[in-house]
């Protein structure tokens, strides 16, 4: 059976090492009562695994020769292979309110938007692994205090324990990319409630990044015009990246005291 072409604009790189798709097959194994989503199958390298643990697995592709290959690859997954983008993709159609997991070597170049996709199903979404570039795994992965943490780590934090499990070299893929990759693992922590209004903690958090080498003071100042004395507070002497998901929590209260057209 003819091989699928590895496209450059679909940030393919197909991963050769079997025994590294068994295990990030195997970071779902306390899961397998779960349906599982997996993004980007490719050649299905990590999809043969998933289907040897006997897992309720449904695979979303946008490649069309992909598809094709994996029809002909795969025919127990007749009718489980979506030819689809699935960033935009509504996976309520999928699952409805059911809870399920999502998998996948996700390329490079939408991994970030894949994990904020994944955000907006939190509520389903008990598990979400996979390989990606090592620098963006590492970033979703990191606690606070590194300079690599940042809005990503804080929003998937809010909501998920993050565990960046190991590395991934270059020379185990076709064709090699010019990085590392990293594999990690979501799991859904039991928050419900941030406990403040979300959409003002998430413009808090991108507003704090948006100047992370400034001190809170300075990048925050449009969010407390109402009352500046607020940023006289030890906590607006600190930098972004010093801050943890409750310390977000608790500037979006004091935020959230300010007269709301004070917010931008």
């Amino acid at each position: 059976m003819r091989k699928v072409r590895a496209k450059k604009s679909l940030g393919q790189h197909f991963l050769t090492d079997l025994s590294i798709a068994e295990r990030i097959a195997h970071t779902l194994d306390d899961f397998k009562h779960l349906p599982v989503l997996e993004v980007g199958p490719g050649m299905g390298v990590l999809t043969q695994f998933l289907l040897e643990m006997g897992l309720d697995l449904t695979v979303v592709e946008l490649d069309a020769e992909s598809v094709d290959y994996l029809e002909v690859a795969f025919p127990q997954l007749h009718g489980r292979i979506i030819g689809e983008d699935f960033l935009k993709m509504d996976l309520k159609r999928l699952y409805g309110e059911r809870p399920f997991c999502v998998i996948g070597n996700y390329p490079y170049n939408i991994s970030t938007q894949i994990f904020f996709k994944v955000l907006e199903y939190r509520d389903q979404v008990a598990c979400c692994s996979g390989m990606l570039q090592r620098e963006v795994a590492q970033r979703i992965a990191e606690p606070p205090g590194s300079k690599t943490y940042g809005i990503l780590s804080v929003l998937l934090q809010a909501w998920y324990d993050i565990e960046y499990l190991f590395t991934v070299d270059e020379h185990v893929f076709n064709p090699p990319p010019k990085v590392k990759s990293g594999v990690i693992r979501l799991t859904r922590n039991d928050v419900t409630d941030l406990g403040v209004d979300e959409r003002m903690f998430k413009r808090l958090v991108k507003l704090s990044f948006g100047q992370r080498r400034k001190m809170l003071r300075s990048s925050l100042k449009p969010a407390f015009m109402a009352d500046p004395s607020v940023l006289d507070r030890d906590v607006f002497r600190q930098r972004p990246e010093q801050l943890g998901v409750e310390d977000f929590i608790a500037l979006t209260r004091l935020a959230m005291d300010q007269p709301p057209q004070s917010v931008p």
